[in-house]
């Protein structure tokens, strides 16, 4: 008679590091370990998830096995270990308290869209959250906005003042249940609640949210401004399709012309507005929801003020519970607005207000009406936007939905604070093998900002238990955030500059290392020799860099002044290419810009008064512009730009003519195709082709220049960075012209190209040096 033997019992610690908390980790190991007939227990620590399992060997395999193939989608597994330790005869599986660890971190999970389960109780007549502005489960809602200190439980978020009723407490510690753990979570018997605020900024007496979001439906739909309390912060509010609104909300909020994003109600109706590539959809129905920029039908049946002067609109989906109900369809009310003006609740250039006080305080003047809830917002977040390009998603503002999580780094990086740039400023620390971002900040250029920055600082040191040893800034000196460096108590400043910051940023945001060939391409940005750089060719790795070639220097006068009159620009190139000899009359700037003014900013530049020297792709893109008629004077950074590129005609293939002079560096001279230019335009050449000779321009020469300089140096990977190259109608020719010289190219795409991104170089390069 043949005996069979039991199966050895075993048992294993396993630790997993990443964004593993917060996400739904351990329910669903819990259930992992049920399905598999295996005993043990799990619990968070301060540095990721740690689980033991004891049973069978062939079972605890598969546990491993499965393990990171079926993890929560909202999860991101860093490292996973596995250790045999003494067998203990556990009976069952368990979730234990979390456990704090000196010194240890972990990964605050971002904000997350309401998820599909989430929303069918909300439109459930017979849930007993049927239209609470506030549902949320572990798998969406609030994550990195409400958490206040690490780890991330209940008692250390904005969710410690509301004690949960029994309904929510058995769910919250039912391991069965979506709701285990959800620190959020809440219902109308504890949770959170809506109300409008009064003439005096009081929230008036609790009324059921149904009868709140009524009275708010219908003053949209009656063409009113609203103020509403988000996940992040306020939006400013409107119908899209009601243009006296739109005028209404521009002039009350002082934003002329940028342009504001659009939620719709559903996927459907943004695409019967614009179409949808299917990485296009992908994006819009993340759980990251953000803006995504699409070029619309024409003419699209909104109101005209949305988007001046651009051929592309910015639309996202609702992405709270309280957003879905803005688009209900009640019974008894008139249909509301099936697309929503939805910009951030601030006055222009200030960061997004997060507070009920700050709000009646702030956008009241702006507001008809003021939405608030009684969450209350730890941390402040703008929506972030996104533009997709070769079926990839390359961000434009990295916050909600993408911030706080990590970079992996290529090699272990020493405790670092990387301060950015001013305009878009986001700063980065490092620890161990990761980055991480702030989410976007905005232009350092008020106290307001500024203070937001340190209370952002002071949140992500605390959170990733940091504390750095130096501070990286940029070159140059009048920057914020170079003064807030070199003034940090007991850190030693490390300057890095501006443009050598954006390749490292391109490279770490595509895991690189070694030497690359790098071009940044984008308005200002200190040079190593004084004068302003922009349009540069470097040949660098993270330790250094070498200026291999530039756009040729041209006299930048004015100061900022140059910067919001692009005319001014046009000016010094004209001067230039046509050595101060008149250029052709006829052009649209001799029109619109009075004789008086054009002799004086002639005299400024032949003078050198008030001037520098530019090397700026940026600038010739205002110049440009200027020429063409089309902006000579801006209100928002890169205004003309973006204009300059929405004018570009399709199926044009020639371009204008350049030199490029002898190495050390090479310099790239841009006057033959200026003269072309305003001869082109002289004879009356229309605009859009103009607009898309010059853009073949600078593709072609930036491949050939990246070409001559491979041949010089075995480099072929080649960095595309800075703004400039946010522009689509640029990026797509210039990277098929590189790849046609052979050329491997890299973009970016977890982190801006513009200078939202720059923080990401900065840490690397600094680290590289300590």
């Amino acid at each position: 008679m043949t005996v069979v033997k039991p199966p050895a019992t075993l048992r294993q610690r396993i630790v997993v590091t990443g964004i593993v908390q917060g996400v739904g980790f351990r329910p669903f190991l819990w259930r992992l370990a049920q399905s598999l007939g295996l005993a043990g227990a799990v619990w968070n620590q301060t540095s990721g998830v740690v689980v033991e399992i004891e049973g069978p060997a062939a079972a605890m395999t598969e546990f491993v096995t499965r393990l990171p193939l079926e993890a929560p989608t909202l999860a991101s597994i860093d490292s996973l270990s596995v250790a045999g330790i003494p067998v203990e005869g556990s009976r069952g599986f368990d979730i234990l308290p979390s456990v704090a660890e000196p010194g240890a971190f972990t990964f605050i999970p971002p904000d997350t869209a309401v998820c599909p389960d989430c929303l069918r109780e909300l439109a459930d007549p017979s849930d007993r959250r049927f239209g609470y502005p506030f549902i949320n489960c572990t798998n969406c809602g609030p994550r990195y906005s409400i958490v206040r200190a690490v780890p991330y439980d209940r008692p250390l978020t904005t969710l410690a003042d509301f004690p949960m009723c029994p309904d929510c407490e058995a769910e919250y510690v039912d391991p069965s249940n979506r709701r285990l753990d959800a620190q959020p979570n809440a219902c109308p018997v504890c949770g959170p609640w809506l109300s409008l605020l009064d003439a005096a900024g009081q929230p008036g007496p609790r009324r059921p949210a149904s009868e709140v979001l009524v009275r708010i439906r219908a003053l949209l739909g009656a063409g009113r401004i609203l103020a509403i309390k988000g996940l992040g912060g306020f939006h400013l509010c409107c119908d899209a399709a009601n243009a006296s609104a739109v005028t209404r909300l521009r002039d009350r909020k002082r934003r002329s012309d940028k342009p504001f994003a659009l939620m719709a109600r559903d996927l459907a109706a943004i695409e019967a507005l614009a179409p949808v590539t299917a990485a296009e959809r992908a994006a819009l129905l993340s759980p990251r929801k953000p803006i995504i920029l699409l070029r619309p039908h024409s003419p699209v049946p909104l109101a005209p003020g949305i988007a001046p002067g651009t051929n592309l609109l910015g639309f996202f989906l609702p992405y709270t519970p309280l957003h879905a109900l803005l688009f209900e369809e009640a019974r008894g009310e008139s249909p509301p607005p099936q697309v929503l003006v939805m910009t951030s609740g601030n006055l222009s250039e200030e960061p997004i207000v997060s507070g009920n006080e700050e709000a009646f305080d702030r956008l009241n003047s702006i507001a008809d009406a003021i939405v608030v809830h009684n969450r209350p917002i730890a941390t402040r977040l703008d929506d972030s936007v996104v533009r997709v390009f070769e079926g990839r998603e390359r961000l434009i503002r990295r916050a909600r939905g993408y911030a706080p999580a990590p970079i992996a780094l290529h090699a272990p990086a020493p405790e670092l604070l990387a301060c950015g740039a001013d305009l878009k400023n986001a700063f980065c620390l490092t620890r161990d093998r990761y980055a991480v971002l702030s989410q976007h900040i905005g232009d350092l250029e008020n106290l307001e900002t500024l203070r937001f920055f340190e209370e952002t600082l002071d949140h992500m040191k605390r959170f990733f238990r940091l504390r750095p040893r130096a501070a990286a800034h940029d070159l140059h000196p009048g920057y914020l955030s170079t003064r807030f460096a070199r003034e940090m108590s007991g850190l030693p400043p490390i300057p890095v500059q501006h443009h050598h910051a954006h390749i490292a940023s391109c490279m770490a945001d595509n895991g690189l290392e070694g030497t690359v060939l790098g071009v940044a391409f984008d308005g200002t940005g200190y040079g190593a020799d004084g004068n302003l750089w922009g349009g540069e060719f470097l040949v660098c790795d993270y330790s250094g860099f070498t200026r291999a070639a530039h756009l040729r220097y041209t006299v930048q006068s004015g100061g900022d002044t140059s910067v919001r009159q692009p005319w001014r620009m046009a000016l010094a190139y004209l001067h230039d290419a046509f050595d101060s000899g008149r250029a052709p009359a006829g052009l649209p700037l001799y029109s619109a810009v009075p004789p008086g003014d054009v002799r004086l900013a002639v005299q400024m530049i032949e003078r050198r008064v008030n001037s520098v020297l530019s090397s700026s792709c940026g600038r010739l893109f205002d110049a440009v512009a200027s020429l063409c008629g089309l902006r000579h004077a801006v209100t928002y950074e890169g205004q003309a730009a973006i204009e300059l590129e929405a004018a570009a005609a399709s199926g044009v293939d020639d371009c204008y003519p350049w030199d490029v002079g002898p190495p050390s560096p090479r310099v790239v001279d841009l006057r033959p195709a200026i003269r072309a230019i305003a001869e082109d335009l002289a004879r009356g050449a229309p605009v859009p082709l103009v607009s898309a000779r010059f853009h073949n321009t600078l593709a072609s020469l930036t491949a050939s220049v990246c070409a001559t300089l491979s041949r010089e140096s075995g480099l072929r990977r080649v960095c595309l960075s800075g703004g400039t190259f946010q522009n689509h109608y640029l990026l797509e020719r210039t990277t098929a012209a590189l790849r046609r010289q052979g050329m491997e190219v890299f973009l970016h795409s977890r982190v801006p190209a513009n200078d939202g991104g720059i923080a990401l170089g900065q840490a690397l390069i600094a680290g590289s040096q300590l």
